[in-house]
């Protein structure tokens, strides 16, 4: 496979996770901006505190969110690494831009007289945005970045972290609003966004294996290892009937590149064997980091 080909499906997947993070934040716009801001329902992380700015100050949110979020990735940079920080800087500055249209264009109140229903559409649409930005290496930023920052050093859910970290920001609402109501819709909010952030973040990762037995084994890992770029080992095995030896690839790859594996493998040999099936975790190179706590050593 040419170097060209290489750069070109690279180049394929990075479009992909910009096209994702826009979609999330399109999502997380409609979420914040039409449901919960005007409902004055307060949400956890930097959007909650924009939202109190906006609601004490009438300082336009989009412009406190973005300067928040400025400080935090200068201290994410080295932590995160520049292509997390790259594409959270993207996702910023695209929610930046559509709560700016968004505010522009519209300036009603859905479900004034539903808050509940306010709160959980608006949610659903906060949870999977952030789900989708985080699944493709970028954030919303603010407290999703101090999610991503635990997480890659400790086995915790990023749902479960941002549920932490904007507790106080939330129950802290109740000083303006002097509304213990409005604090309830907002722990409503945190829960909701954290269950859709974890379901969307694992349906995304999630990892599969395959068994591919094939005369053309060696072409078929070799094409593998150049795109999309998975190992793969080999198996010796017996036909039991037959008692022919035959030669068997095991191969771990992301659910979403099970689709260009069986291209390439119907491309070789289509008439080759294959096995998939989903696994639960995979810990290692090209996969998750085993996060584990260290347990400190006593002389």
């Amino acid at each position: 496979m040419s170097k060209f080909s290489l750069n070109k499906k690279t180049l394929i997947a990075e479009s992909r996770d910009y096209l994702m993070i826009t979609i999330g934040m399109i999502s997380y716009c409609i979420g914040w901006s039409i449901f919960l801001l005007p409902n004055e329902i307060v949400l956890g992380g930097v959007s909650g505190i924009s939202s109190l700015i906006y609601w004490v100050t009438g300082f336009p949110v989009q412009l406190s969110y973005f300067g928040i979020n400025a400080v935090l990735l200068l201290f994410a940079l080295k932590i995160l690494g520049l292509k997390f920080c790259m594409k959270t800087i993207y996702a910023v500055t695209v929610l930046t831009l559509a709560i700016s249209i968004c505010q522009h264009f519209y300036h009603g109140t859905l479900l004034s007289d539903q808050p509940f229903m306010a709160t959980i559409i608006g949610s659903v649409f906060c949870g999977c945005g952030v789900g989708l930005g985080l699944s493709a290496n970028g954030s919303t930023g603010g407290t999703d970045i101090i999610a991503a920052i635990i997480n890659k050093y400790r086995d915790i859910s990023l749902g479960r972290v941002i549920l932490l970290c904007d507790l106080v920001i939330i129950t802290s609402s109740y000083f303006i609003f002097m509304n213990f109501e409005k604090v309830l819709y907002g722990y409503v909010v945190l829960y909701i966004v954290a269950f859709c952030i974890d379901q969307v973040v694992n349906s995304m990762q999630r990892s599969v294996q395959f068994f591919i037995i094939s005369e053309k084994y060696e072409e078929i890992g070799k094409r593998i290892g150049e795109f999309p770029r998975r190992g793969s080992t080999i198996i010796n095995g017996q036909g039991f009937y037959s008692g022919r030896e035959v030669k068997m690839l095991f191969v771990l790859a992301k659910k979403r590149e099970a689709s260009a594996i069986f291209q390439l493998i119907n491309e070789i040999d289509p008439h080759a064997f294959v096995s998939q099936s989903a696994v639960i975790g995979v810990y290692g190179e090209g996969f998750d980091r085993m996060k584990v706590s260290r347990k400190p050593h006593r002389p």
